[in-house]
């Protein structure tokens, strides 16, 4: 199972909010392919800032002083019957935005792709390696090709 919300922290997202929440549907109709475990509850927000807010987590949880388009945190919980699992997922507008118009492509088709990215982290997917990234990159493909978006990279 998986619980979702969306918070918002910016005023650059309510406006997007239809859009978020269609994307986010379109993307869980694929859930078997990130892998999501059935003996798992998922607890995940999608936390929607601006720069400095990501900034500021970006500085305290991964010593880096700079704005970045997503952080994805997890944390595993083992209850006696159920395991579960909770993860944040923080996108900054700007960045996203910045980066989707350096690149040529479309915010929409951005953010999904860093959903997918993170979805793929929650599940254990990882790119610190060269192998890693392959791998992972190969499955974010796969699936933004099922969502009609086409190779990012």
């Amino acid at each position: 199972m998986i619980n979702f919300s969306i918070i918002i922290k910016s005023n650059q997202w309510p406006r997007r909010l239809f859009k978020v929440k269609k994307i986010y549907y379109k993307i869980i109709k694929y859930k078997k392919l990130f892998k999501f475990k059935k003996e798992v509850i998922y607890f995940c927000n999608l936390v929607l800032l601006n720069d400095s807010l990501i900034k500021k987590y970006n500085k305290i949880y991964k010593k880096s002083n700079k704005s970045t388009d997503v952080l994805t945190f997890i944390s595993k919980v083992k209850k006696k019957y159920v395991n579960e699992t909770h993860c944040d997922i923080m996108i900054s507008a700007e960045t996203l935005n910045k980066d989707a118009k350096r690149d040529n492509k479309n915010f929409y088709d951005h953010l999904t792709h860093l959903i997918v990215h993170s979805f793929l982290h929650i599940n254990g997917y990882k790119h610190k390696r060269k192998s890693d990234f392959l791998i992972m990159k190969s499955k974010e493909i796969k699936i933004l090709k099922k969502l009609g978006i086409p190779n990012p990279y």
